[in-house]
């Protein structure tokens, strides 16, 4: 059963990586995986109501995040519709490209570690629209944006899921983190940055033409105004709600899409339906992108069948057995959750490597926040954010591997190498 299991799990797999060769959706590769492994998984168990359960809590973790990521996703659509966006491109002034490179990565670092690595990705892919009229400049972009997101959010305890688990279960405290793996995570992204930047020297900005909202109709300075800074101060708030009430972040976001969509029948309650339309959540529902959706509905839970089969706990018990040492452990966590989702990885270390022996705060719990972090960046279904800007730009699995891979790959090695000097310099 197993066998069968992983076997199911690597063609899937590379039917993925391989969607544009074979001309087969990575959505349908992904949901064909999920259904296969497990059926496979409940007809070899003994106990159908334990798998049952198991689907069952799967389900409801993949839920979470797709509820979250819908209502991420319709939040931009609304302040793109109200032209929200212009508050931050009509101020943007530079007309070099690595410039704008430069400030797209330290500002989607920084907010990655306000809201989280996901929702930062939807918000300066979007914006990237506004600024790049060449979808050649917005895919490296969208590729820096992804490394920048998964950096900034490996050192926030609210900016990453895996790091928000080992903060939630008592591994890590909020100071500790931030101090330990603030520079390794700046550095990662610091260096794929600057080779980006290098290679595009030179390069001019190609601003998109001034387009009319659709139907041409313009919405006034307080309405964008207001929808933007609307928008904007519900993402932010996401991670506040979730700490005050202990509720998932998904009702955070839900919640704030009710206001958002409150507020916007107010503001237009005295126009015509005909000339509000397209302003509304309703249509902005119509535009988010459910292709990537089910997407990665898919491959969270073809990824489940690995975590309650055990073989990655098995995996991780091999590695301990094999290799003896954490540093050389958690690395390789970190790479292997380029290709298979960090969250079970850390969650699968978590149950592995007991408190009493790895205390609060210990090295194996913060180097493993940076790793399954930053590992993810590898490869663009490594993590959320990559997912997300591959379904929004349309990013080929390939393309990525050979633009952006390698310069994610340095950028890890050179974080790991400082968090591991700076760890035996500070302890």
């Amino acid at each position: 059963m197993l066998t069968a299991i992983v076997v199911i799990f690597i063609v899937a797999y590379a039917a993925i990586a391989l969607e544009h060769p074979i001309k087969i959706n990575k959505s349908a590769s992904a949901l064909v995986g999920a259904g296969l492994l497990w059926t496979v998984y409940a007809v070899s168990h003994s106990d159908a109501s334990t798998v049952g359960a198991q689907l069952g809590e799967s389900v409801t973790a993949t839920a979470q995040i797709v509820f979250f990521l819908m209502g991420a996703m319709t939040i931009v659509e609304v302040v793109d519709a109200h032209n929200g966006f212009e508050v931050i491109t009509k101020r943007v002034r530079t007309s070099k490209l690595p410039t704008l490179l430069w400030l797209v990565g330290f500002v989607a670092f920084f907010l990655s570690a306000i809201l989280d690595n996901l929702t930062t990705t939807i918000v300066m892919i979007s914006l990237m629209r506004k600024l790049l009229a060449k979808h050649e400049d917005r895919l490296f972009f969208a590729g820096i944006i992804v490394i920048a997101a998964n950096a900034g959010g490996a050192w926030s305890p609210i900016g990453d899921v895996t790091t928000t688990m080992l903060w939630i279960g008592g591994q890590i405290t909020a100071m500790a983190i931030v101090e330990g793996v603030f520079l390794p995570a700046a550095l990662s992204l610091m260096v794929p940055l600057g080779i980006t930047a290098y290679a595009l020297r030179g390069r001019s900005v190609v601003s998109p033409e001034a387009v009319e909202s659709t139907h041409g109709i313009r919405t006034t300075e307080f309405e964008r105004n207001l929808m933007f800074l609307l928008g904007l101060g519900v993402l932010v708030a996401v991670p506040a709600f979730k700490t005050m009430t202990h509720l998932p972040p998904f009702l955070g976001i839900l919640f704030g899409l009710g206001i958002l969509w409150l507020v916007g029948d107010l503001v237009h309650r005295r126009k015509e339906d005909a000339f509000k339309h397209h302003l509304t959540l309703v249509h902005a529902l119509s535009k988010i992108d459910m292709g990537s959706i089910v997407f990665f509905i898919g491959i969270l839970l073809a990824v489940a069948t690995l975590e309650h089969t055990h073989i990655l706990t098995s995996l991780a018990q091999w590695l301990d057995q094999t290799i003896g040492r954490l540093e050389v452990i958690v690395f390789i966590i970190g790479l292997v959750s380029a290709i298979v989702d960090n969250v079970p990885l850390v969650a699968a270390s978590m149950g592995m490597y007991g408190m009493m022996q790895y205390p609060p705060d210990h090295f194996l719990w913060e180097f493993l926040a940076y790793c399954a972090g930053t590992g993810g960046s590898i490869l663009i279904i490594g993590s959320a954010a990559g997912v997300a800007a591959m379904g929004l730009e349309k990013i080929h699995f390939f393309w990525y591997v050979k633009k952006i891979s390698g310069l994610a790959l340095v950028g890890y090695l050179a974080g790991a190498g400082v968090y591991l000097v700076q760890y035996r310099l500070l302890h």
